[in-house]
């Protein structure tokens, strides 16, 4: 573990795979106790192992994070388990097949903005409950560079992330006073699995991913993006980090952009 370890539970959701996987065990190398929640339990507990491997204290747990009962049974489980709750990252999410809206199915909708936007208010309520009384901890929420204009996904996808953002800002003021922090992360063109699991779980109905959206191949992210490559999950992970720090006490209510210039064009 670093020299100038953090401590105390650090709970994520999708941790299973991608920027999930990669920030809990970057969380887990700072110290924090990682609660590894994922729809997947089995890959939850994959990631849970990782992190024990390499030397830090974690648990997986299975949750599906549209759930509120789902969401507080893992999260009371893990603070029975691993301690005190510090820090809770609502990173779990899908994509939306980028439909607009014409072509959009209602159900698809709603599957997305339960998963995207209502799972990470689920998280952040339940995270209070045990933040609230104590008067500390770091909320930190997984928005997008979709949440800050109108590219870089479909309807259901950019209207969440902008939901995210809004939600975000929301909480900050609202809790500031209490020793609680908000923030969110807004990704550019990562490299992970996503566009797969986002297919696995939103089940058939939605189109093959892989040719869709708008950094599909290296020339479009070379385009769009001035670093002129994409980013990494440990570029998202040590954005994370650094909003769970110390360091970070006074920055509340901020939409951290981690895109390579891509939103300053």
């Amino acid at each position: 573990m670093d020299a100038e370890a953090e401590f105390g539970l650090a709970v994520v959701t999708g941790a299973g795979s991608g920027i999930g996987r990669g920030c809990a065990q970057m969380l887990g190398r700072r110290g924090f106790a990682i609660a590894a929640l994922d729809i997947d339990e089995s890959a939850a507990r994959e990631t849970a192992q990782m992190i024990e491997s390499a030397g830090g204290r974690s648990r997986g747990y299975r949750a599906d994070i549209s759930k509120a009962a789902d969401m507080d049974s893992a999260v009371s489980a893990a603070i029975g388990d691993l301690g005190m709750l510090e820090v809770m990252f609502n990173n779990a999410g899908v994509l939306d097949g980028y439909f607009n809206v014409d072509d959009m199915d209602e159900a698809l909708w709603r599957r997305v903005l339960d998963i995207d936007l209502t799972g990470v208010f689920l998280g952040c309520k339940r995270a209070l409950r045990e933040m609230l009384p104590r008067r500390r901890g770091r909320i930190i929420n997984m928005a997008s560079v979709a949440g800050l204009n109108g590219t870089g996904g479909g309807a259901a996808y950019i209207a969440a992330k902008h939901g995210v953002v809004g939600l975000t800002k929301q909480m900050a003021v609202a809790y500031g006073a209490s020793g609680i922090t908000v923030n969110c992360v807004c990704p550019g063109a990562i490299p992970t699995s996503l566009r797969a699991h986002s297919q696995s779980i939103l089940g058939p109905g939605v189109p093959d991913m892989s040719g869709r959206g708008v950094v599909v191949n290296e020339d479009q992210v070379r385009a769009l993006v001035p670093a002129g490559v994409r980013g990494t999950v440990e570029d998202i992970a040590s954005a994370v980090c650094y909003l769970a720090s110390k360091e970070a006490g006074y920055i509340n209510g901020h939409s951290l952009v981690v895109d390579g210039g891509w939103r300053a064009k």
